[in-house]
């Protein structure tokens, strides 16, 4: 019994690793970065963007405190980000993103606004989490309009979906949580069956989330509303 279990428990790990390494959940967009990204960029990414290797991070050592750490997904231009660690100066952030001119631009508001409890990593999240965070670390997940891929054959790109809500939920902290926003509202009902049938998440809503008063707009959820799309939220903790 002890050897199926560990044989079953094998072939999970390994359909994860396939699914992380051969499936990516982004396309690099092509954009030219502004003078004041750049500038921010070259100056401003050795100090605080953390190179990607395979070797966990401790938080201690790079925030220089255990406050609790939110990872954010993607985070885009990043003006939502900045705004939220702004109003939180007693919780780390952790921002994730592969757009160099998005990167650029937040680093210039870190600078701008002085802050000193984030950090980012340009580098695929999926292996970042894989390889750089330790089991249950974290105590959030911040998912703010992630590409909906809305076409059914790009639908395996999606990020909200198992096994990769497998590897969050996995990353976790106990009482730790996943918040989830989009535009697109069949990738929100796809989003929260994946999330319902992820072990160890239970949603914190009977069904979708209400407005959580502390996240700060971004970019793309006011360019959904220009577009009269309806922003749907997901709110999930670990148990």
């Amino acid at each position: 019994m002890e050897n199926s279990e560990k044989i079953i428990e094998e072939n999970q790990n390994t359909e994860s690793e396939n699914l992380r390494r051969e499936i990516k959940t982004y396309v690099l967009r092509i954009g030219r970065m502004t003078d004041a990204q750049e500038k921010a960029y070259n100056e401003l990414s050795p100090i605080w963007c953390l190179p990607y290797e395979k070797k966990l991070l401790d938080f201690t050592k790079i925030f220089g405190n255990t406050n609790p750490v939110i990872v954010e997904i993607g985070f885009g231009m990043g003006d939502a980000t900045a705004k939220i660690a702004e109003a939180n100066p007693n919780i780390n952030y952790l921002g994730l993103e592969v757009h160099r001119p998005g990167v650029g631009k937040l680093l210039g508001e870190i600078k701008a606004k002085n802050l000193k409890n984030l950090y980012i990593i340009e580098h695929d999240a999926l292996e970042v989490l894989s390889d750089m965070i330790a089991d249950n670390s974290v105590n959030g997940f911040h998912i703010f309009f992630p590409d909906p891929w809305p076409k059914k054959r790009h639908h395996k790109r999606r990020l909200v979906q198992r096994p990769r809500t497998n590897l969050l939920a996995q990353k976790l902290a106990q009482n730790g949580y996943l918040y989830f926003v989009t535009d697109w509202f069949e990738y929100a009902e796809f989003a929260l069956e994946e999330l319902n049938q992820t072990d160890g998440l239970k949603n914190k809503y009977e069904g979708f989330a209400e407005p959580q008063p502390w996240r700060s707009q971004t970019k793309f959820e006011r360019k959904g509303m220009a577009a009269d799309r309806v922003i749907t939220e997901i709110f999930f903790e670990k148990k």
